[in-house]
């Protein structure tokens, strides 16, 4: 075989080798950045739509307790501190409760209501659904009390969750840091399309005309 079209052949291989290369490298690239895309959309989603919100009130509970401790001049406050009230207590008590206690509980609960798909696990925590039935069975005796007159305990007959809390706030922060790292990855996937794109221009240049990449 004439050496001349030994060279030409060789050199049609090594091109259509190196386009195959290229092409599979591109097509996995492209499906782990969409994998990223996705993930890094997801999570941004959760944050927005449901943990960021739910942090939020439960942060802004804590000072507003604090406040009504203060108010009633205390170093604490428990459900059963509720039973021994005085009649100015008491008031103080049901004023928060209506003002400011029940408005967040609800909107927290329509939060994992419209936002169940956001939720992080295969399962809703068992902590959520204790502070849906501290909530719900809270509010009916209390609106029992307002439209029929019949007293209860002035409390829920279930304390309040303070596993709600730390998981929501523990899922909070995870999320946060998952999202840097996810937005770090996507610049790494951002500079690597680079230098592939820079690949397939050197590949398309006259080879006089090459210049030597570093990766």
């Amino acid at each position: 075989m004439d050496v001349t079209i030994l060279i030409a052949v060789i050199g049609a291989f090594v091109t259509a080798l190196g386009w195959l290369v290229t092409y599979l490298l591109t097509d996995a690239f492209e499906k782990h950045r969409r994998r990223l895309m996705y993930q890094t959309k997801f999570i941004r989603q959760q944050l927005n739509e449901l943990y960021g919100p739910l942090a939020f009130l439960l942060l802004e509970g804590r000072q507003t307790f604090q406040a009504l401790v203060d108010t009633l001049g205390r170093n604490h406050l428990i459900d059963s501190d509720v039973d021994s009230f005085s009649e100015q207590e008491l008031k103080a008590w049901l004023f928060w409760v209506d003002a400011d206690f029940f408005p967040r509980n609800e909107k927290i609960k329509q939060l994992l209501a419209k936002r169940t798909h956001l939720i992080e696990g295969a399962e809703v925590p068992p902590s959520y659904l204790i502070f849906l039935d501290h909530y719900n069975s809270w509010k009916i005796s209390h609106e029992r009390w307002i439209k029929e007159g019949i007293a209860y305990g002035w409390h829920s007959k279930i304390n309040w969750p303070d596993q709600f809390e730390k998981d929501v706030l523990a899922t909070f922060q995870e999320l946060k840091q998952r999202h840097a790292r996810l937005m770090g990855l996507m610049e790494n996937t951002r500079s690597f399309s680079v230098r592939l794109d820079s690949v397939g221009e050197f590949k398309n240049e006259p080879h006089s005309e090459r210049k030597f990449l570093r990766f």
